[in-house]
């Protein structure tokens, strides 16, 4: 049963669920699945369970079989990845392998060098049907929260609610990410990471950062891409801490 599935509430065996009207649409006419088809389906609960298809010609439902033990899937650290918009079609990759890799949630956020105009209601659903997709492709229990789009200063008043908040940041003095993490991160629990956009951040929106509690982190001597600069961080902290 590798096909995964979210379905709205908390359920229990027994209980006939019907799956999204995209899900259903992939079921018919992506797997051509027909009823009696056995997938995975995970309630909001993040209980997941063995069930049986349903499938009729505009919906399908799934009965709960069997509840499964799928141990701890999701990451003991919550790291909350804050991205500075990118032009194009950017965001959905960040998104994608953001939450295949364990994010906790995503932030979009419009700074002072933003460029990715397309900051829209449409798009913030795209890219949460992304996380829910990359969720059920990668075994998750949950899809993480793709938040609505901030600007810097309310994303500055959020820095409290985080046990930790690094700013990758060119100008940041050199030090390894391994010994930083290691250092630094010890019993934390919720951590978030702001990244910039292509312009990267300018010194006065770093300096308030800083004020508001960030720490400021190389990532090398190489200048990375914003696309790529949240999944190197994400993937070195949850190294650090023995989660990936």
């Amino acid at each position: 049963m590798r096909d995964r599935f979210f379905v709205e509430g908390v359920h229990a065996i027994g209980d006939r669920v019907a799956l999204a009207p995209d899900d259903a649409r992939k079921v018919a006419t992506v797997l051509r699945k027909r009823s009696g088809d056995r997938v995975q389906v995970i309630d909001s609960g993040g209980t997941a369970y063995a069930a049986t298809l349903e499938v009729g010609d505009r919906e399908a439902h799934a009965m709960l079989d069997e509840r499964l033990d799928r141990g701890d899937v999701e990451t003991a650290l919550r790291v909350t990845i804050a991205q500075a918009v990118p032009k194009g079609q950017k965001m959905d990759l960040v998104v994608e392998k953001a939450t295949e890799l364990g994010a906790f949630a995503i932030v979009p956020v419009r700074s002072a060098r933003v460029i990715g105009h397309d900051t829209s209601p449409a798009k913030v659903e795209r890219w949460r049907r992304i996380a829910r997709s990359a969720s059920q492709q990668s075994g998750r229990v949950r899809v993480p929260e793709v938040a609505d789009v901030v600007d810097w200063d309310a994303l500055l008043v959020t820095f409290a609610r985080y046990d930790r908040v690094y700013v990758p940041w060119e100008l940041a003095a050199p030090s390894p990410l391994r010994d930083v993490f290691e250092r630094e991160l010890g019993d934390a629990r919720n951590v978030l990471v702001v990244i910039g956009p292509e312009g990267g951040f300018s010194a006065g929106e770093v300096e308030r950062a800083q004020r508001a509690g960030a720490v400021a982190i190389s990532l090398g001597r190489r200048i990375l891409r914003t696309e790529t600069a949240a999944l190197v961080v994400l993937s070195a902290m949850l190294y650090a801490r023995g989660e990936l």
